[in-house]
């Protein structure tokens, strides 16, 4: 199993800071939301509204970044993306302590917040990819990925317990403290990093805005994948906030039920980030992301059907853990392939790109489905969202691509 292979002191530190932040974030799943609408008394169009407006201005306000952070020593970009999510989301505590908290600042602290992630994640991959051998990406990502899951699994009940005996914004201090912590973390791993060199023009020019945009779209491989992956995740995270409301005000779930249906299914990300590098060692990158990209595809329209009471647990729990084993097989593959199939000098431009882009597409598709709700019900617009997930294995690619020419295979191999 991946759990048991050594990857150095150096990874040690940084898998040791994602996790403390994964369970930061897992501790504080759904705090936003829930704050909405146990706090400020927020409707289903306003709820979507938090989730949208904040994905989609951090994601403006990100597009820079990339180009930024590539030619950039990694680790000090980490630090302070942890040090501006830290600070933040402890504004947030602070204002409602003096009685001050409002919706706009949510907006703004959920904008500050995208941006920091965007840079964090671009400039994580690169320093990755950097600091291991291509072969033991897969092993990296999939520890990645366990991580955020089991993550998932412990902390929303126990934020959930946390806000019923302390307040709704408990978790997000804890949230916010866990930042904190991995910006340490992180500058605990020590060592030299060289700043690297820059290629071409010596200033950042417009075109540099678009070169991971221009690598995504000229890959055979990686185009389909990323119109795949802006679908899925945008309906699956459009249907998050909806799902709030209906479990949380129509269905009268208790914050901690609305935890636990979150937190127990995500037993299947354990499971599926484990059997990963075994299935690609079996068959291969390309079955294995298409098997999983089918898979993850049929279970959302069963979140429409959910009742009050143990039937609703059950069906979500049911529906959840579908969703997150086949999530958890398919998402280190995917990270693993875009980073073997990306130069080294063009990996934080482009997973810079792909975030800001699957962020804009969330952002997009949560405003549209909160409208949809206001208009219908949060209940039609889970279905809505469900039956187009079942049409999104169409963008995946039926047949593996070979290399195009000799650069792009040896570049694939190094």
């Amino acid at each position: 199993m991946t759990g048991r292979r050594s990857l150095g002191r150096r990874f040690g530190w940084l898998w040791a800071s994602y996790a403390v932040s994964s369970y930061g974030t897992g501790f504080g799943f759904g705090a936003f939301p829930l704050i909405a609408v146990l706090v400020l008394h927020a409707g289903p169009a306003e709820v979507a509204a938090l989730s949208a407006a904040g994905r989609a201005v951090g994601a403006l306000v990100a597009v820079p970044l990339g180009p930024w952070v590539e030619f950039r020593r990694k680790r000090p970009v980490m630090i302070a993306a942890d040090l501006v999510r830290f600070a933040a989301l402890m504004s947030v505590p602070a204002a409602f302590a003096f009685g001050r908290l409002s919706f706009a600042q949510l907006l703004v602290v959920s904008v500050c917040v995208a941006a920091a992630n965007i840079a964090f994640t671009a400039a994580g991959g690169a320093y990755l990819k950097a600091l291991l051998p291509p072969e033991d990406l897969l092993v990296a990502n999939s520890r990645f990925e366990s991580t955020t899951w089991s993550a998932t699994m412990v902390g929303p009940p126990l934020g959930g317990a946390a806000i019923g005996l302390f307040g709704p914004v408990t978790t997000v201090m804890a949230d916010a403290l866990s930042y904190l912590l991995s910006a340490l973390g992180i500058r605990a791993i020590g060592g030299t990093e060289p700043r690297p060199a820059r290629t071409g023009a010596p200033r950042l020019r417009a075109g540099d805005l678009l070169e991971g945009w221009r690598h995504i779209l000229t890959h055979p491989v990686l185009r389909p994948l990323f119109f795949n992956t802006l679908a899925v995740n945008g309906l699956i995270m459009a249907s998050e906030p909806l799902l709030a409301v209906l479990l949380l005000n129509r269905l009268g779930f208790a914050p901690w039920q609305y935890g636990l249906v979150f937190a127990a299914p995500c037993i299947g990300g354990l499971v599926g980030s484990r059997l990963a590098r075994r299935l690609v060692a079996r068959s291969g990158q390309h079955r294995v992301m298409r098997t999983f990209g089918v898979l993850r595809a049929c279970w959302s329209v069963g979140l429409a059907f959910v009742q009050p009471g143990l039937p609703g647990i059950l069906l979500v729990v049911a529906v959840q853990l579908g969703l997150i084993t086949c999530c958890g097989v398919y998402n280190p593959v995917l990270s693993t392939y875009r980073l073997d199939h990306t130069d080294p000098d063009r990996v934080a431009r482009t997973l810079a790109a792909w975030s800001v882009s699957t962020s804009t597409a969330i952002a997009a598709l949560t405003a549209a489905w909160g409208l949809l709700a206001a208009v219908t019900s949060p209940r039609i617009a889970l279905a809505a969202a469900g039956v187009l997930l079942l049409a999104t294995p169409l963008l995946l690619r039926r047949r593996e691509h070979a290399p195009q020419n000799t650069a792009e295979q040896a570049a694939s191999l190094t």
